[in-house]
């Protein structure tokens, strides 16, 4: 009898292990940039079993991606503070196990996505998982300071997935919610890391707060929101959204600046920008749903929009590259070349966004 009690009781110890390897937390926030994305596509609401689909397939990836990372990395969670409970550091799997049941789940996740959405919204997910492991993971955490800049890239695809789950392709405007949610990233980690910098340091791991300082990286969180703000506002005319999306956007928009400027002063800490940005990201994407759900017409002053949106995003980002220029900010055992190259990366990607928006609205 109590042998019967001891295998019942490993059961759900077992799954909690396995769902916890998975990030829930992290999940959530990637699905709620999907189904907006699906409702602005879509222009109403785009199907309930669609949306289901959309956000079983999407979790599943994102799911095996985040088990993936973490067989990678169990050397260096076991050293952090914040990772080393985890279950591979306790031993609660074995990387094994982990790694099957990751990359399970993103076949699983291809799979969803292909038979119930569309065969684009599967192939996105393969892509993002891909980039997760290999280009953030294993390639730019451990040796380079724009390791979450590029690496978040992975975590901007749900919103191409929401988009070409209803569509089958990708307009112009699923891009530049991918660049919201890209610039968006940096701001939001780094505030993050600047409480756990030891934790990093310990680690080696190149994050910019370890590598620049606290000063360096008020400077560039400031810098990567008023670009992120700018790609905002660059939707409201590539996308056509209304007044709510355009009240919500320049409200928050106005704080999201605002508070990084008091970080530097000392007057706030980093973690409660940290909280704001989440909630942020969440508001500006139910926004655009609400918009679209609700009026689906868009405000007009095309241009006027286009105009404030691109001098946020280039102003934005030449002070994120006259930051990125000092020698301290490097990484030391980097080349000044590879540093240029990565960094010259999301400068050609707010470029291209400037350019590309442009073109679709003349």
């Amino acid at each position: 009898m109590s042998a019967r009690r001891s295998d019942t009781a490993e059961v759900p110890s077992t799954l909690a292990t396995y769902i916890e390897m998975t990030k829930p937390r992290i999940i959530e926030l990637l699905l709620v940039t999907t189904v907006p994305a699906m409702v602005v596509a879509a222009g109403g609401w785009p199907g309930s079993w669609l949306v289901l689909w959309a956000l079983v397939g999407g979790a599943l990836s994102a799911g095996g991606a985040n088990v993936i990372n973490q067989v990678y990395d169990r050397d260096i969670d076991r050293i952090m503070a914040r990772t080393r409970n985890r279950p591979l550091p306790t031993n609660r799997t074995t990387a094994t196990s982990a790694t099957v049941f990751g990359v399970t789940l993103g076949i699983l996740g291809f799979v969803v996505l292909w038979a119930g959405t569309t065969l684009l919204a599967g192939v996105l997910s393969v892509v993002a998982f891909t980039f997760y492991v290999f280009v953030y993971t294993m390639l730019l955490k451990r040796s380079s300071t724009q390791n979450i800049v590029i690496g978040g890239a992975a975590g901007a695809v749900p919103a191409l997935i929401g988009w070409a789950a209803v569509t089958g392709d990708l307009a112009m405007a699923a891009w530049v919610m991918f660049s919201v949610i890209f610039f968006w990233t940096p701001p939001h980690f780094w505030a993050l890391s600047l409480k756990y910098e030891d934790d990093y340091r310990k680690a080696e791991i190149p994050m910019f707060p370890v590598v620049a300082g606290a000063q360096a990286t008020f400077e560039q969180i400031l810098w990567y929101s008023v670009v992120t703000v700018g790609a905002t506002l660059m939707l409201i005319p590539v996308a056509g959204l209304g007044w709510i999306y355009a009240v919500v956007a320049v409200v928050l928009g106005a704080p999201m600046i605002a508070i990084p400027v008091r970080l530097r002063g000392g007057s706030v800490k980093p973690m409660r920008y940290f909280v704001f940005t989440n909630l942020y990201l969440a508001s500006i994407f139910l926004a655009m749903m609400i918009d679209r759900l609700v009026f689906d017409t868009g405000i007009g002053a095309t241009n006027v929009w286009m105009v404030i949106a691109s001098v946020a995003v280039i102003g934005g980002l030449t002070m994120v590259a006259l930051v990125e220029r000092r020698p301290e900010v490097r990484l030391p055992k980097n080349s000044a070349l590879r540093h240029t190259l990565e960094v010259t990366v999301t400068m050609m990607a707010g470029l291209a966004l400037v350019v590309a928006s442009w073109m679709s609205i003349a």
